[in-house]
């Protein structure tokens, strides 16, 4: 027997899908089409300016120029779906999002909070940098931890908390090596990062109003700096006029035979991300 499912129920693997058509159909109905670079990301543009309506599974951000097209917006939504208006935005998946006359700040400090309780550091010290100079970490460096899963939970969360964190952003990719196998030095590095958040838990990206569109773009590279297999390591970040929009480390995929070879690997990483 075969069952026809009048709709999607949750638990199923197609309900992500279904979901994701059913509210794509309504806001194309609305006059918003998808954008190219993002499935998720729609975009409505009419005379009288532009409007972006970004969907992560059922949590949305609406912003725009043409605040009266925002409320036909939410009627639409409102009519099709059961919705909750929270008001300009101030929170997102764990992102703190401030206005001011200046510009936007956004940060994760509750998310920090969290991780810090969770991580029960057990002291209170604090440290000036994530990571001690010209450290070059290895698998063979200490004995296994005993339970891995604690270091893989506390490494893939700060994944997501380098969405807001340039600055750790080496560092977790280094980290992030060892969560197959990792050892009490590994452990020990990764509580460092913890001490250096809870001293830098109030810091943020500001993205100003008033700023230039112009893309400044900086790359750098290590050479053979990976001691097991001596590949080397990218790292860039794009500003938009004084805006951080875009950062990423990266070990490169081929040995490089010079350090000049790593520097121009790196500037072709980072031109086709440009482009």
């Amino acid at each position: 027997m075969v069952c026809c499912l009048r709709r999607s129920l949750y638990g199923l693997k197609q309900a992500p899908r279904a979901w994701f058509e059913r509210f794509a159909s309504v806001v194309t109905a609305a006059s918003f089409s998808p954008s190219a670079y993002d499935p998720a990301l729609f975009v409505h543009t009419s005379p009288r300016g532009r409007t972006l309506l970004l969907l992560y599974v059922d949590d949305m951000i609406i912003t725009r120029d043409d605040s009266e097209y925002i409320a036909f917006v939410k009627a639409r939504l409102r009519d099709q779906f059961l919705m909750t208006d929270l008001g300009p935005l101030r929170y997102f998946l764990g992102i703190d999002v401030s206005s001011t006359s200046d510009g936007f700040y956004i940060s994760q400090e509750k998310y920090i909070q969290d991780l810090l309780a969770r991580a029960a550091l057990g002291d209170e010290r604090t440290v000036e940098t994530p990571m001690e100079l010209n450290v070059k970490l290895q698998s063979t460096d200490g004995d296994p931890l005993p339970d891995p899963m604690r270091y893989r939970h506390l490494v893939g969360s700060l994944v997501y908390l380098a969405v807001t964190r340039p600055d750790i952003s080496y560092l977790v990719h280094i980290l992030s090596q060892f969560v197959s196998a990792p050892s009490t030095v590994h452990y020990s590095h990764l509580l460092r990062v913890f001490r250096y958040l809870r001293g830098t838990i109030t810091h943020r990206l500001f993205f100003p109003r008033s700023s230039s569109l112009q893309l400044q773009c900086y790359s750098d590279a290590t050479w053979a700096s990976d001691p097991s297999d001596r590949r080397s390591f990218s790292a860039y970040c794009v500003f938009l006029g004084g805006s951080l929009i875009d950062w990423k480390t990266k070990k490169q995929t081929a040995v490089s035979h010079s350090s000049v070879e790593a520097e121009l690997r790196d500037m072709a990483l980072l031109t086709a991300e440009v482009t």
